[in-house]
């Protein structure tokens, strides 16, 4: 992996750690991740303003895009789920290692990327990580944030398979960007209109709008870095490396007053080793 694109994933890693890390601070998460995302998709719009020729010069990339939407969407309401009952540390490495395991068999047998030992031993040794790490039964209402962060897992890997043939059909990631959010968040509203608490969502802005707004900031541009390197390498290597987010969750979990055990704090050790292994130039 070339290094610019290896210093975009790891920054995109931890400002999606520490925007899930805010949103875990709220109140309500669910309803915090539609404020969240509101401010996400007029960022994602002003971002696409700078476009220079066609956003979608090909439907492939359209349908594509509108598909990355439909999966962000469930991931969005998976993950608020999964930060009310779980810890954060846990949940999202859950919900990160489970989609490495889904998303490196998909990118190999279907999107053509190869395989060379180094990017073999580094995905091995951070999936090791994330094993060692996951290793924590939960307890009480934790079990059904972990449910909740296996649904994540799956959606994640849907939408970085979905995001990587768009940009290949040559869809450029500004419009994909606010094409998928302004997906997403109608599935999200729904969600809360549905459960008759889309008031929830106003008191969160009105509780705390600078938190929504540096929440909704870091995660435009964790998305913005993310897409910037996924249009020039593969989607194994971008999700594996990217799971080094789970490092810093943990550590920003800790700040939050969580207490990691052993086995998590060795795991982020080996995701750590396995990203440089991934990301070591061949």
């Amino acid at each position: 992996m070339e290094p610019v694109a290896l210093a975009l994933v790891l920054l995109s890693a931890f400002l999606h750690a520490l925007w899930n890390a805010l949103l875990k601070r709220q109140e309500d998460p669910e309803a915090g991740v539609v404020s969240v995302i509101t401010v996400a998709v007029v960022l994602g719009g002003l971002w696409a303003l700078g476009l220079r020729g066609e956003a979608f010069p090909t439907r492939s990339g359209w349908a594509w895009g509108l598909c990355a939407g439909a999966w962000e969407g469930v991931y969005l309401f998976s993950l608020a789920r999964s930060l009310r009952y779980a810890p954060l540390g846990l949940a999202y490495t859950v919900a990160r290692g489970g989609a490495l395991l889904l998303v490196w068999p998909v990118s190999v047998l279907w999107l053509g990327e190869a395989l060379t030992p180094l990017t073999v031993a580094g995905a091995g040794v951070l999936g090791a990580g994330l094993v060692v790490t996951g290793l924590v039964r939960p307890r009480g209402s934790a079990a059904r944030g972990i449910a909740w962060a296996g649904v994540s897992a799956v959606c994640i890997a849907g939408y970085h398979v979905a995001y990587k043939k768009a940009l290949g059909a040559g869809a450029q990631p500004p419009a994909l960007f606010a094409l998928a959010l302004s997906v997403a968040l109608p599935l999200l509203l729904l969600t809360r209109m549905r459960g008759g608490r889309q008031g929830a969502v106003l008191q969160q802005v009105r509780r705390s709008p600078l938190l929504v707004l540096a929440t909704g900031g870091l995660c435009t541009l964790s998305f913005a870095l993310l897409l910037t390197a996924l249009a020039h390498v593969g989607a194994g290597a971008v999700l594996t490396l990217r799971n080094t987010s789970i490092a810093f969750a943990l550590g920003l979990a800790v700040l939050q007053g969580e207490r990691p055990g052993r086995r998590q704090v060795s795991g982020a050790v080996l995701v750590m080793a396995g990203a440089v292994l991934l990301g070591w130039p061949a």
